[in-house]
This record gives C-alpha cells, structure tokens and sequence, in this order.
C-alpha cells in the first residue's frame, strides 16, 4: 500500500521550513519501521506466533519532515522502495540494508543518485584513486566496480567509494555524487541519523503506533494523521519559535488548547445556565 504525505501539508511545510543543508542537494533519508501488530492482523504476516507490520518512509533531511510513506506487512523487503521514494535529482541516503549492485545501476540509469553505506568486505575493482587529505576523517576515495565479474554481480556502471574514520569506526560508502568532497560524503551519510530521531520522537511522543485499528487501510490512516499532526507541529514551532519540533513546544501548545476548550466549556455552561434561568423566569411570569 502507498501514499504520499497529504500533498497541501507537505507542501505548505516544504515552502515554510528552512533548507538546512541546501549545498549538499536534495537529500532523502531511507528506512524502514517495524510496527508490532496483534495476531488477528492476519495481513501483518513476520514470523510464527507474531505479526508485525512495516512502513517505508522518505524523510527530506534538508526540511527534517516525512514525505513518503509505504506500508507492507512486517516481511516486507525495503530496497524495492527506494526507486518509488526518491525522484529524479533527488539523494537517497542509507544503510547496509540497502546495499545492492543492481539497484546502484538502476538509480544511475533514472537520474536518482544515493550516498549508502556497504559492507568493509564487498569484493571491488579499482578503476581510479583519488588523493586525499592527510588531516582529513576520510581515508579513501576511489572509483570502483562493486561485486565480482565472476559470479555474476559486478555493477555494470562505476561508482564512487569514500571510506572514512569516525572514533576508530571504519564507514564504507558508495556513491555516485561526484560533485561533492569525499568530506561532504561523510556528512551526508552522518545526516541519515536524522530519521532514526525521528522514529524515535514519533513513537514516543505522538505515540503513532499504538493501534486503534487492525485493517491495513486503517492503520495507514491512522499512520497519516501522525505524518500530518508532525508536519503541522513542524510549521507551527517553525513560525511562532524559529525552532525545529521538539516536546518543549509540544507540551505548551497542549495546555493552551486544554485552557482554550476550558474557557470554551465555561463560557457555554454560563450561557446555558443564563438560558435556563431566564426560561424559569418566564415559566413564573
């Protein structure tokens, strides 16, 4: 099942919100979200004695909000969704789950391009290396074939390998952005954090995954309202506070509307009871 954010939403937000990283191009972040279901969601199929389902979400790490949103049952491969997610010009960013030779060319050939992490051990083939700075986090760059001729799995196009160093972790990553410093590389993938956040920040604090449906149509609508009520959130703390969302804002705009409807309750018991005294009145007369 597909759906893309509630285009009037979405796009007001797009407008409103700021490009935080405008230099490094449209950036797309790429994951998938386990959603624990109940065993009469006999479409949520993951495993024996347990069912789940899974949305597949692209988070725009220039604007830092939702913009697509697939959902499968909890077996659901996420590379398939890659090429649907991102659109011409646009950069998918993501993990090692998202590593495969074929969909890299794939990507070329729909003018997508991706900046996602791969396996320290994927067998490649040099084409060209490329200097690098002696006081720089990045310890390669190079131009290579991913995969082996031999078994049938080599890229059929080129790619860009930029490996890096961050607290004695090694980071792998295949690219086909040229246009950037193998420095600009690294700060992309470190981006693709920003959708981790925002699972975590949308399953805690919006609590979007705590059914109150078990059809598929009405999970993803009640998935929607979530990716609507963050967007709003996300324009709202964007126009009163120059800030991004965050649970401080969240909690205050919850007591004005709790003092707004508190006022409007006490304003429309005062009238009825002006009503009603007034009709006394007139019973009497």
């Amino acid at each position: 099942m597909k759906t893309i954010c509630p285009g009037i939403v979405a796009c007001e937000a797009s407008n409103i919100l700021p490009s935080r990283h405008a230099e490094l191009g449209q950036l797309v972040a790429i994951d998938g979200s386990l959603i624990d279901a109940v065993l009469s969601m006999t479409w949520a199929d993951y495993r024996r004695g347990s069912k789940k389902a899974k949305s597949h979400i692209g988070f725009d790490l220039n604007k830092a909000i939702p913009k697509k949103i697939f959902l499968t049952d909890g077996k659901g491969a996420e590379r398939p969704f890659v090429s649907q997610i991102l659109s011409p010009g646009q950069t998918g960013v993501g993990d090692r789950g998202y590593q495969k030779n074929d969909l890299f060319d794939s990507l070329q050939d729909e003018g997508k391009s991706f900046v996602i992490r791969i396996k320290a051990n994927t067998t490649r083939t040099l084409i060209q290396e490329y200097d690098v700075k002696p006081d720089s986090i990045v310890f390669y760059d190079a131009e290579v074939l991913l995969g082996s001729a031999n078994n049938k799995n080599q890229t059929q196009k080129s790619v860009r390998l930029v490996g890096y160093r961050v607290n004695k972790k090694k980071y792998w990553v295949a690219t086909d952005r040229r246009d950037l410093t193998p420095e600009q590389i690294a700060k992309i993938y470190k981006l693709r954090w920003d959708i981790e956040t925002f699972f975590g920040w949308w399953k805690r604090h919006l609590r979007v995954y705590h059914l109150i449906t078990r059809s598929k149509h009405g999970l993803m609508m009640q998935i929607l309202g979530g990716l609507i009520t963050y967007l709003l959130l996300a324009i709202h703390c964007h126009k009163n506070y120059g800030e991004p969302v965050s649970i401080k804002r969240v909690r205050e705009l919850r007591i004005q509307i709790q003092n707004e409807l508190r006022a409007s309750c006490s304003s429309t018991d005062s009238e009825i009871f002006k009503e009603q005294k007034q009709n006394t009145l007139h019973a009497k007369t």
